[in-house]
């Protein structure tokens, strides 16, 4: 099953305000961008920490509605959040 998660946030690179998706499938994350609603996603965009941290807010915030969220979900990111502070 695979399980999406959009919100906006700040392009480092221009400053200007961007569209985020982060998509489940296969167990693995891929985060897209797009800078304008009507514009094609930019796939594969590397993950940088203030992303994960965003989906981790987003999950949590599922989590009580049982929005497809899993606990699993929550573990597995902030399993990947501990990784990238401990760098």
């Amino acid at each position: 099953m695979s399980l999406e998660i959009q919100w906006t946030d700040t392009d480092p690179a221009t400053g200007g305000a961007r569209f985020v998706r982060a998509e489940r499938f296969a167990g693995r994350w891929r985060f897209k961008t797009r800078h304008r609603r009507r514009e094609d996603w930019t796939l594969d965009v590397p993950a940088t920490k203030a992303m994960w941290v965003d989906l981790l807010d987003g999950l949590e915030r599922r989590l009580p509605r049982r929005e497809g969220v899993s606990e699993a979900d929550v573990t597995a990111v902030k399993k990947i959040l501990n990784a990238l502070h401990s760098e």
